[in-house]
């Protein structure tokens, strides 16, 4: 049988799932603004007890990031995930999760051969591609201004 880009089109629109975004995009937006809202209530605390920007920054991200491994660990970051979707994605704790279930994920291999090869297997790209973007960007900056 000779497959047709066409007739293999059809055949993936009747297999796939139809996507809810009526409700997928607002669940993703409120949970990423209810966990950056959790991030700001954080950063006051810190600010209302003499914490400068800097500082307040600084531990509001440790705590967040903290929090989002805890979660990895316990197994509910996924299930957040799975109902928030992208929401859990953008924000500091995605990242974290990231780093921190690939790690999870490959402790039976041992320290060096498993968490210290694979921790950044998800997270590497970002960490590759931000910091070349970043760099390109910087230069267009300085010799565009």
């Amino acid at each position: 049988m000779n497959i047709t880009p066409e007739i293999y089109d059809r055949m993936s629109r009747r297999a796939s799932p139809r996507s809810k975004s009526a409700v997928n995009v607002p669940v993703a937006f409120f949970t990423g603004g209810g966990i950056c809202a959790l991030g700001q209530v954080i950063s006051h605390i810190f600010t209302a007890n003499g914490a400068d920007k800097v500082q307040s920054g600084a531990w509001t991200s440790i705590i967040l990031i903290a929090l989002s491994v805890v979660l990895t660990g316990f197994g509910l970051y996924h299930k957040l995930a799975k109902h928030a979707g992208a929401g859990t994605l953008v924000p500091i704790t995605g990242f974290s999760n990231a780093v921190s279930s690939s790690a999870i994920e490959a402790k039976s291999e041992g320290f060096v051969l498993g968490v210290g090869t694979k921790i950044f297997t998800i997270a590497g790209p970002v960490i590759l591609y931000g910091s070349a973007a970043s760099v390109i960007f910087g230069l267009i900056y300085y010799f565009a201004g």
